[in-house]
């Protein structure tokens, strides 16, 4: 197929097609993917709640905090970084449901600029973004124990990352199982997050109504109430150093807040995931939209009410040098005894993003392995190994053109090959890496291909602009992401070279690969 024609759109019969300049298109565009279309709304819903809040909102708004001068300049960046993402998983819808395929990015980008694209997308993801994520949240659930127990130390021992591995196997053999053990996994870790996200609201609001129905009674931090909340105040940070707001230029303020930014952009981390499962929504065009309209503005309402709730329940300046608030918090509230309890809810709220990000993983290396990109056998569900025509010892077990069986498809069987290569690489990640370095590589290379793909959408409305758009967002939507994401990924390259060189040589190194395998396969 072309490069030039849209991805897997289907070839129905010449009244349902639609022709715009050389090209001619189903005007109802339908894709065979890997997986059976049973997925609803509600489950994409799920889907992002499950996989975006995470540690983020409960380990980053100390960083954050540390780098703005109010509380209020902290509560607008989490405002900030929620628009920033829900534009961007508007743009993806608008993708999604135009050029429908397996594998997010992958098909748009394939589209736009050509098929090494999208395998880089491809390749990225499945090497380094997705494999950074996992073991990022695999290490956070561990440090939260450890945490809540007393345990703080600098450096992560070997008995961390061994636990950190023991966490992750266990996710991937959870996500094996089938999809709907997945999904009702998910569904239970969303009522964990929102149960958590709740408790935090509620003590934030007893403490506000206990101080209006009596003054001299305040068992929250007390700033909340005698200070401005855009008021500049001097910050301290972790090493016992003082931000003086008034002191600082312009151009370091600025360098402070795009940190801050970097932390919310991190703690929203997840947002395109729904993509991943158009193709298995029932309805995808109508479907995707309605989860990330529904989902998005959620999570925005949440993160910010939690903040909200960390400024009432401790001193301000206790915030910035901590990187468990909500443990934090809980302690200064309910008393050392309830730590453990807010570190369990913690490990269930990780335990739901790595479910989320682990089960997103095995669909895109499913894709890729789709397009052969990479060897088949990682396209092949409900076994492992290559696939065969004996699978299920059915009769019936027919093959479908990608070689999955027509048996293991309807029962929502599992990528099993794909997560344990997932797995592999996110050992790796965990062994060698530490949070900090892992959370500036996994940003850098998500958002680098974020930028190609928004920035091919404006690119598509001006080159197709007869191209078959279900859901259609203001041009402004687009613009904005391209530019605060360039802004990221630029900032990113220079402030942190040895992540951004280990990028590059990953990249060309998923260049000779992707030459070498299409000279010997073609």
């Amino acid at each position: 197929m072309s490069t030039e024609t849209p991805l897997l759109y289907g070839t129905d019969d010449d009244e349902s097609r639609t022709t715009y300049g050389t090209r001619e298109v189903s005007s109802e565009p339908e894709v065979q993917g890997t997986f059976a279309r049973q997925l609803s709304a509600v489950d994409g819903f799920a889907l992002l709640i499950s996989i975006v809040i995470g540690s983020g909102v409960f380990t980053s708004p100390g960083p954050i905090d540390a780098n703005v001068p109010s509380p209020g300049a902290a509560l607008l960046i989490w405002l900030v970084g929620g628009l920033l993402a829900w534009t961007g998983a508007l743009t993806m819808a608008e993708l999604g449901t135009a050029i429908p395929g397996e594998g997010g990015i992958q098909p748009y980008l394939t589209h736009i600029y050509g098929e090494l694209f999208g395998f880089l997308a491809a390749w990225s993801w499945i090497v380094a973004v997705m494999p950074a994520t996992l073991a990022i949240l695999s290490i956070v659930f561990v440090e939260s124990i450890y945490s809540a127990i007393g345990v703080n130390e600098a450096t992560q021992p070997l008995t961390h990352k061994l636990f950190s591995l023991l966490v992750l196997v266990v996710i991937s053999t959870a996500n094996s199982i089938n999809t709907k053990t997945s999904t009702h996994l998910g569904n239970f870790f969303v009522a964990v997050k929102m149960f958590s996200v709740l408790l935090l609201i509620i003590a934030g609001l007893t403490v506000v109504f206990i101080f209006a129905a009596n003054q001299d009674k305040d068992m929250g931090g007390g700033d909340w109430h005698s200070k401005g909340w855009f008021h500049p105040r001097d910050t301290v940070l972790p090493d016992g150093r003082i931000i003086e707001w008034g002191s600082v230029s312009n151009w370091e303020l600025l360098g402070h807040f795009s940190t801050a930014l970097y932390g919310a952009l991190w703690a929203y981390s997840g947002w395109d995931k729904a993509n991943y499962i158009a193709t298995e929504l029932k309805a995808p065009s109508k479907q995707l939209p309605v989860a990330i309209n529904s989902a998005v503005p959620t999570i925005i309402i949440c993160y910010v009410a939690a903040n909200a709730v960390y400024y009432v329940l401790l001193p301000w300046d206790v915030l910035s040098v901590t990187d468990s608030a909500a443990v934090t918090a809980v302690t200064r509230f309910l008393g050392k005894g309830m730590a453990i309890f807010a570190a369990i809810l913690i490990c269930l709220v990780v335990a739901g993003s790595l479910l989320g990000n682990s089960f997103v993983a095995g669909r895109m290396t499913v894709a890729a392995a789709n397009k052969e990109w990479l060897p088949h056998s990682l396209a092949v569900i409900g076994q492992l190994g290559a696939a065969h025509s004996a699978q299920n010892n059915a009769p019936d077990a027919e093959e479908d053109g990608d070689g999955t069986t027509i048996r293991a498809k309807e029962k929502g069987e599992s990528p099993i090959n794909a997560l344990i290569l997932s797995a592999i690489l996110s050992s790796v990640f965990i062994l060698l890496g530490n949070m900090r370095v892992l959370l500036t590589f996994n940003g850098l290379g998500e958002y680098t291909f974020f930028f190609l793909t928004v920035l091919g959408d404006i690119i598509l409305r001006r080159r197709e602009p007869n191209l078959r758009r279900p859901f259609k967002p203001s041009i402004f939507i687009p613009v904005v992401f391209a530019l605060i994401s360039l802004f990221v990924v630029v900032r990113g390259a220079i402030f942190a070279p040895v992540q951004s060189s280990i990028l590059a040589g990953l990249w060309l190194v998923g260049v000779a690969y992707y030459f070498m395998r299409k000279r010997l396969f073609s």
